[in-house]
């Protein structure tokens, strides 16, 4: 029992340790477990290492490539704009460009001045500063010495011609008037209309010019009849009544030919043609009103004392002999030229041949800083930049490219878009680097500033801006964007070709118009065509000037011209509107004198004598004091005015005293009664302008006064029916 006791308690034993064994095993394999779940997690954690390690070698190697592809990009980039400098190699010489906000085209006064008042701040510390035309343009005074000295010559013309100071000033004194009134008035329209430097000059000069010619057309023939014994106030009325009228003729003709300059589509060429024909229309307001006026308060004193005193004793012998030298057809320059016609006119059109042969090589465009005297600020800045950066730093394009979808994001799209961009560009012949100039916010818009070889105003510049325009719609189609030229120097271009090509349609529409009023004025077919022949010859002559001294360097010492460049753009087409203008005064003063004394009686080639001596003698003063007023602003100190006055100065010159002067009488002398046809059918339509009074004088003469007035009177268009 003790025995089985002890087996059973030994059994129980050997269970218990089987037991405890039993849980030591469980507990080593638990611990197994855990073990091998361990090492699984430590191999999925190096799993997941290797896996990061990888994934960073592969975004490094993205970097790198991403990285080698901006490198080159901006390599490609860097070679674009190699040799682009700010600072020249000796480091004495900074370029800075400044951009003005909310400029609109113009460059507010305030802000002008204080971008010159810089040099003053910098030349403390022993700065230099020089400023381009853009800032240095000043109309703080529009006359300068040149302009006063021609001023100085047209008084003592008129001086010489009336032989009295009072008399002689008051066409002076009316000029001013007109100007000041005409140019105040389109000064105060700056505060909303936008102009240039030009068009007050351009007002200036006519407003000089023509308010001088028109009180001295009206005072003219009012001393005359005065000399003749009329009165004061009757003088006056039909003073008014005749010449005023051809004033007034006359100076319509160059308003709508300055008006006219709108058809053109330049706003700014617009701007100038009105506000010169404003200026003209209050010339001519002020010589029918004002110095009508003024004469009334002088009364006899208009005269010089010696025939002021023999109008008061009645004694008309001085106006007699006047009257007797006149009417003498065999003395004179027009008695000369009848006697030689054909000298004249051979010898004539061989000297407008000869002015206008540099015609040919007429090249448009605007004046750079290259024009601008030796010792200006501009011409220094001009000739620096060329000099230490190159003639096209002058006058970059500009390219634009508006993309039709944003440039992708990072710098490397951005890079690789402008070096395809820019490579094209330097590829195009006359291109010496392209600058990316900029990105907009959104990434769909790129500047680049393209420098050419040539500076703004050279020819090399403009073939490069021709050239460049089938490349730009080439490389828009292939990134898809629109791309196209820009800045002041394409701008330049195209308004000068814009002006080239409406020229023949402005040319027509004068003509066109010439032919009609003169038509109306003379009811004659040839006297029309004779007249706008004779206004083509003076305009070759002109143009022949204007492209020999400023385009060919011809004289260019005489006329202070630094360095030849293009015709100014718009040159051609304020010279054929003026010079129409005045071709018609010059012509209706001469030839309405001749058509007068054919009128009363005399055969046509004697007419054409008489008449001439009539008229010579104003038209004479009147001539040599626009030669003078527009041969002063050949030395204005605004550059772009200087060919403008050359331009007038020439093309009066010729027109009055080769083509009014001596061509038209030998051609008329020539034609005789034939230069006075005019089909009945048009002589039945035509209206009667009757623009020098002559119904008028037949009215108020009486038979008594008819022959005294009559011998003492001015041109006068009466119809012959």
């Amino acid at each position: 029992m003790a025995a089985g006791q002890a087996q059973l308690d030994a059994g129980r034993e050997q269970l218990e340790a089987g037991r405890a064994q039993l849980e030591a095993s469980r507990a080593e394999l638990t611990a197994g477990e855990e073990a091998i779940a361990a090492g699984e997690a430590e191999l999925e954690a190096a799993e997941e290492e290797i896996a990061r390690g990888e994934q960073e070698l592969e975004d490094g190697r993205a970097e790198l490539v991403e990285g080698q592809e901006a490198l080159a990009a901006g390599e490609r980039v860097t070679s674009l704009t190699e040799g682009t400098l700010l600072v020249n190699e000796d480091r004495t010489v900074a370029m800075s460009q400044v951009t003005v906000e909310d400029a609109s085209g113009t460059l507010a006064p305030e802000t002008r001045e204080a971008i010159l008042a810089v040099s003053d701040d910098l030349a403390a510390a022993d700065v230099q500063v020089d400023f381009s035309k853009e800032l240095t343009d000043d109309l703080s005074s529009l006359l300068g010495p040149g302009e006063v000295i021609g001023l100085v010559v047209a008084a003592v013309v008129l001086v010489v011609m009336l032989g009295s100071l009072l008399a002689a000033g008051l066409p002076l004194l009316m000029a001013l008037v007109g100007v000041g009134v005409g140019l105040g008035a389109a000064m105060t329209l700056t505060q909303w209309i936008s102009m240039n430097s030009v068009t007050p000059a351009l007002a200036l000069m006519l407003g000089l010019a023509v308010g001088i010619d028109y009180s001295l057309f009206l005072i003219n023939r009012h001393r005359q009849q005065l000399r003749h014994g009329m009165g004061v106030r009757e003088s006056l009325a039909l003073a008014v009544g005749t010449s005023g009228n051809a004033v007034t003729f006359a100076g319509l003709t160059v308003i709508i030919a300055l008006a006219a300059l709108t058809i053109t589509g330049i706003p700014f060429l617009g701007v100038m043609g009105l506000v010169a024909a404003g200026t003209v229309a209050v010339a001519v307001l002020v010589a029918l009103t004002l110095t009508p006026a003024l004469l009334s308060l002088l009364g006899l004193r208009v005269l010089p004392r010696r025939e002021r005193e023999a109008v008061a004793r009645g004694d008309l012998a001085v106006a007699r002999a006047e009257d007797e030298r006149e009417a003498d057809v065999r003395r004179g320059w027009a008695a000369w030229v009848q006697r030689h016609p054909w000298l004249v006119i051979v010898g004539s059109l061989a000297l407008v041949a000869g002015l206008g042969w540099p015609v040919g090589q007429l090249r448009l465009g605007l004046p750079d800083g290259s024009t601008e005297p030796a010792g200006s600020t501009a011409y220094r800045t001009f000739d620096t930049v060329r000099e230490e950066f190159g003639a096209g730093a002058n006058g970059p394009l500009l390219v634009v490219a508006e993309l039709d979808a944003p440039v992708a994001d990072g710098e490397t799209a951005l890079l690789t878009t402008q070096a395809d961009v820019g490579e094209q560009l330097a590829a195009v012949d006359g291109v010496v680097r392209v600058l990316p100039a900029g990105v907009s916010a959104d990434r769909d818009t790129l500047a680049f500033q393209v420098q050419p070889e040539g500076g703004p105003a050279d020819a090399s510049t403009e073939a490069l801006v021709d050239r460049l325009v089938p490349v730009l719609d080439d490389l828009g189609q292939e990134i898809g964007a629109e791309v196209g030229l820009t800045g002041a120097t394409v701008a330049n271009i195209d308004i000068s070709g814009q002006l080239a090509d409406a020229l023949p349609l402005y040319l027509v529409v004068v003509v066109g118009l010439s032919l009609i009023l003169l038509l109306l004025v003379f009811r004659s077919v040839v006297i029309p065509l004779l007249a706008t022949g004779g206004f083509l010859l003076s305009l070759v002559a002109s143009f022949g000037a204007v492209v020999a001294v400023y385009q060919l360097g011809h004289l260019s010492g005489v006329f202070g011209v630094n360095e030849p460049g293009p015709v100014l753009s718009f040159l051609p087409t304020l010279l054929i509107g003026i010079l129409f203008g005045l071709a018609m005064d010059y012509q209706v003063f001469l030839v309405s004198a001749m058509r007068e004394s054919h009128v009363h009686g005399e055969e046509a080639r004697r007419a054409v004598v008489t008449g001439f001596n009539h008229s010579a003698r104003v038209v004479t003063a009147a001539a040599i004091i626009m030669i003078s007023v527009f041969g002063g602003f050949v030395w204005a100190h605004l550059a772009m005015v200087r060919p403008m006055g050359l331009g007038l100065a020439v093309g009066v010159l010729i027109d009055a005293f080769l083509v009014r002067m001596t061509l038209t009488p030998a051609i008329m002398s020539l034609l005789g009664e034939k230069a006075w046809w005019l089909p009945r059918w048009l002589d039945r339509i035509l209206p009667d302008v009757d623009v020098e009074g002559a119904q008028l004088e037949r009215a108020l003469a009486g038979p008594t006064q008819d022959a005294a007035t009559s011998s003492a009177q001015e041109p006068v268009a009466t119809p012959s029916r």
